[in-house]
């Protein structure tokens, strides 16, 4: 029994993995439609419950968009940190992980993605990272600004290292980490100090230093979790959870 219901999901899967196959050969772009229906079912050579399986989990994963009605079908679309976000959810929920595990694990990640923008960040990105300095300066009376300006710094920095990998993980770790904002306060002499870390870690980025913006950037995350271990202790220490807050 346990074979007999293991065996459409493991077909669902590699059909997946046979469409996602399909759209790379064939050069697909975001907004591309896939073949309608019918097509797909005569040349994958499967039944229409396996094949709507399969496309809903690549829904699910965000590669593609399932248009209802005339004309509609999947769509092609770009995959974000959404499902990884989801994913390291809920393995550190069954994990009993509590929000300190990702404040620990930025200061081990951030570091290193800071000395390799120093090397590789464009021009173009150093002028949104400055940007965001700037904006983040500019609105120290409003924490949603601070919070947002705060993502996109983080954000910048590790598209900036030319990593793929570390900007969907920063994307997935501040992804969870946001169900903790509601937790902890920001003060505004806390937000200066914040906007006076990021300005000292865009300086040694923009001065090409590799060594000092790791070590910048060790810092500020460090002074984060001094900050929150002393006023907030309990919203780190609380379990991560999908769906819900610290």
């Amino acid at each position: 029994m346990t074979t007999a219901h293991m065996r459409p999901q493991k077909t669902a899967m590699l059909l997946a993995q046979r469409i996602v196959g399909d759209i790379n050969r064939r050069g697909n772009t975001v907004g591309d439609r896939l073949p309608p229906e019918r097509i797909m079912l005569e040349e994958y050579e499967v039944g229409r419950g396996t094949l709507r399986e399969s496309l809903r989990f690549l829904e699910l994963q965000g590669v593609i968009s399932l248009k209802p009605g005339p004309g509609g079908g999947p769509v092609v679309q770009q995959p974000d940190a959404t499902s990884l976000a989801t994913s390291l959810t809920l393995l550190l929920q069954f994990a009993n992980a509590p929000f300190r595990t990702i404040a620990e694990a930025r200061g081990g990640l951030e570091p290193m993605m800071a000395q390799l923008a120093a090397e590789r960040m464009s021009d173009e990105q150093l002028l949104d990272l400055r940007a965001s300095v700037d904006t983040m300066s500019e609105h120290l009376d409003d924490q949603t600004v601070f919070l947002e300006e705060n993502k996109r710094f983080h954000d910048v920095i590790a598209r900036g290292s030319g990593n793929a990998m570390f900007g969907y993980l920063v994307d997935a770790l501040l992804g969870i980490l946001d169900g903790s904002a509601i937790g902890i306060d920001y003060p505004e002499p806390r937000r200066a100090a914040v906007v006076k870390a990021h300005s000292s870690i865009y300086d040694a980025i923009a001065s090409r230093d590799p060594e000092t913006s790791a070590a910048a950037m060790s810092d500020h995350i460090a002074q984060y979790l001094k900050y929150a271990e002393k006023k907030f202790p309990d919203v780190l220490a609380a379990p991560i959870t999908w769906g819900g807050g610290a």
